[in-house]
């Protein structure tokens, strides 16, 4: 059953600048299933996700609400909080207006948080990291100025991580799924008992959304009585958050379009292109050139590539390593080409070297991968957890002049071996002439 979803919605209003199409027509409400459709066509949704997704567009209009106490508050996002510790998106990898719902209630709420309040001891991390994956990732392709994005610095965390407790998270989510079940289970609304609830009755989205702080650990509840004495026994210390492994799916790698080259105007041995990633409008560290939204790239190859073969011509970029400054300019991706093994006593920077070649009928954002490695990479590349360093060993090229990734050539990803050639969904990725080189 699909929700509706009222003009003045902050969901409307952000899907009316980032999305105009969807939301052309004055009506007074939208169906969720038609605009879930209509943002993320290409994204495939199971009746249990379309199931969450009503859901969680229910909670959005309870979260953070300046009709509830703090204490409500806080429980709720606690829970979100918690939900977001092992998973992407709400939905687990995949794009929903799900997100959009949640990220624009809490949006205008976080800007305003202190740091503490953001990333302290009791803060909400995921949250946090949460709404900055959702306003730059171009998963979710919104248009948003950089005026108007809450301004987050990702490597500022006052107080570390807590681990979830995951025991108490299986209970919230049984819980929320109940809830949830009563609460469609006849319609928009649901029966209380007396006494609860203006005139003995909720609407579904309330429930839902009081059921996703019902058990939130370490959280006061409202109404709750003292809880009975109990023997005390040992704790087993909490489990672990566990982390994505380590994987070149992390990697945001996609095909490039260099629009142009030139020479570093301060480096000898440096190129600045000017490169369409396929990036939505507004972007960070994005900018546009002749109608194109394009990202500036510095790279090592001044004097190993030719000029003129740097102009007007398809790549692979690496697109989620933090940038960097060269030499007074910004660089904001990677370009990826391959030269022979170094050995002890060889010049690094003697050559020869190669672009990575992607299929002639790629275009500039379509997504590379490698084969048996798919997977949702991460926004930005933490450089502390040193992702690409670890996963750039096993980049290699073939006898046959593909590229592939070698697991068994690297020690942290143990069990695996064997060589994945890198592709898109037009084809497979190659060099000129170089064998049993490296790719970086």
């Amino acid at each position: 059953m699909a929700t509706s979803i009222p003009t003045s919605s902050p969901l409307i209003a952000l899907l009316r600048t980032s999305f105009p199409a969807t939301v052309a027509d004055s009506s007074s409400e939208f169906a969720s299933t038609a605009l879930a459709k209509a943002v993320y066509p290409t994204t495939e949704y199971t009746d249990a996700d379309k199931t969450e997704i009503n859901q969680w567009l229910s909670t959005s209009n309870h979260i953070a609400s300046t009709d509830e106490d703090a204490a409500k508050n806080a429980e709720r996002l606690s829970s979100l909080n918690t939900h977001l510790s092992t998973r992407t998106t709400l939905l687990g990898n995949k794009p929903s207006i799900a997100d959009l719902a949640i990220y624009s209630r809490l949006a205008p709420v976080i800007a305003k948080w202190s740091a503490d309040e953001r990333t302290g001891e009791q803060g909400y991390h995921h949250i946090v990291r949460f709404v900055d994956f959702v306003q730059n990732s171009p998963t979710f392709g919104l248009k948003i100025s950089e005026a108007d994005k809450v301004t987050i610095d990702v490597d500022e965390i006052k107080s570390p991580i807590k681990p979830i407790d995951l025991k108490a998270e299986k209970e919230r989510k049984k819980k929320e799924k109940e809830a949830a079940t009563a609460a469609t289970g006849s319609g928009a609304e649901t029966t209380l008992p007396v006494g609860q609830g203006r005139k003995g009755k909720k609407d579904a989205g309330e429930v839902v959304a009081a059921a996703v702080g019902a058990s939130t650990p370490g959280v006061a509840q409202p109404n709750q009585g003292q809880p009975k004495e109990k023997k005390q026994k040992a704790k087993k210390p909490p489990a672990p958050v566990v982390e994505k492994p380590l994987s070149p799916a992390l990697i945001d790698l996609r095909v490039g379009h260099i629009l142009k080259a030139e020479r570093h105007p301060n480096a000898d041995s440096l190129y600045v292109s000017t490169i369409a990633c396929g990036d939505a409008a507004g972007t960070d560290n994005t900018t546009e050139y002749e109608g194109q939204v394009v990202r500036t790239v510095c790279s090592g190859l001044n004097g190993l590539i030719p000029l003129e073969e740097m102009q007007n011509r398809k790549i692979i970029a690496v697109c989620n390593l933090k940038p960097v400054t060269m030499r007074g300019i910004k660089s904001c991706a990677m370009v990826l080409a391959a030269s022979p093994r170094i050995k002890e006593g060889d010049d690094p920077h003697a050559g020869p070297v190669e672009l990575v070649n992607p299929p002639e009928a790629s275009k500039a954002g379509d997504r590379v991968f490698f084969e048996g490695w798919e997977g949702e990479p991460e926004a930005q590349l933490n450089p502390k957890k040193k992702v690409w360093d670890m996963c750039q060993v096993g980049f290699t090229t073939t006898d046959d002049l593909g590229v592939a990734f070698d697991a068994g050539a690297v020690k942290e990803i143990e069990g695996k071996d064997g060589l994945s050639p890198l592709k898109t969904a037009s084809g497979f990725c190659k060099v000129t002439t170089l064998t049993g080189a490296t790719v970086r």
